[in-house]
């Protein structure tokens, strides 16, 4: 259910993209995050930092986007929203010698603080990856080939979730272990 809640906005744009073009299928996606957001709230009783800055973006990028009848703002939202992760990532681990990755996930995960430390440097990579090759699809291509990309790109986060999932393993404590 949570996987049919996370892609249904997506999902409804490509949709509407299709069906529509890219201003109807911003006014989707900006309805659908709002009820996907409120789903979530009512369900889980809070929003996660994540799905704020998303949600944010999303209104104002897509809001700009249909005043402004320029498809580029809608386009450009992942590259600041990948951006932003990735500069908030190293300035918190950086600068103020904080791993916001082992902040937020710490409870679910015990691993020890050098994968955490290469948890965080492999997200900072795939987010500045993931802003450049937005960018350069959002600046180089067509609205049509952008969105092709969004739907289908989907297989990168696929690939670097598992990737992750497959390097963390060996470290993960086992049930008896973590008991003790």
């Amino acid at each position: 259910m949570k996987l049919i809640l996370d892609f249904f906005p997506i999902l409804l744009f490509f949709g509407a993209f299709k069906l529509y073009d890219i201003y109807v299928a911003t006014g989707v996606l900006m309805a659908a995050t709002v009820l996907q957001m409120g789903i979530v709230r009512f369900t889980t009783g809070r929003l996660e930092t994540m799905q704020k800055a998303t949600l944010v973006l999303i209104l104002l990028f897509g809001s700009l986007t249909l005043a402004l009848h320029d498809d580029r703002f809608i386009k450009w939202k992942p590259t600041v929203l990948y951006g932003a992760m990735a500069v908030a990532l190293g300035v918190a681990y950086w600068v103020f010698r904080k791993n916001f990755l082992k902040v937020m996930l710490g409870k679910q995960l015990q691993l020890p603080d050098r994968i955490w430390t290469h948890l965080n440097v492999a997200w900072i990579g795939y987010c500045l990856f993931m802003a450049a090759i937005n960018g350069y699809v959002a600046m180089y291509f067509s609205t049509d080939a952008w969105v092709n990309f969004k739907l289908w790109g989907y297989a990168f986060p696929i690939a670097f979730l598992i990737a992750q999932g497959l390097y963390i393993s060996p470290h993960l404590k086992s049930d008896d272990e973590a008991a003790s």
